[in-house]
């Protein structure tokens, strides 16, 4: 199941301007048109496990929340440079 989800991410955000989001309701319709409801779950999971990979970006009031502690209403989106500008300096401390 968390293939389709995670073709389903990737193929959605494929067609959105950069920078611009889907939420995970969209991501569950594509999988599951008719029992959605019962996938966001799964979609949030998966979502997750994008995120901690920096594969994706989870967002909150429009901005990158922390994959493990978020609540509420969220949406994805695709890394933009910056946000693996931010990441890279941590990389590099931890590495030395």
């Amino acid at each position: 199941m968390s293939a389709a989800v995670e073709t389903a991410i990737f193929d959605l955000l494929s067609k959105v301007a950069p920078g611009k989001s889907v939420s995970p309701e969209e991501v569950a319709r594509v999988v599951e048109p008719e029992a959605w409801r019962r996938l966001l779950g799964h979609v949030r999971a998966t979502a997750i496990g994008l995120a901690r990979q920096g594969k994706l970006v989870i967002l909150r009031h429009n901005k990158p929340a922390d994959p493990d502690d978020f609540r509420g209403v969220w949406r994805m989106r695709l890394p933009d440079p910056d946000d693996v500008a931010v990441a890279q300096p941590d990389a590099e401390e931890s590495s030395e």
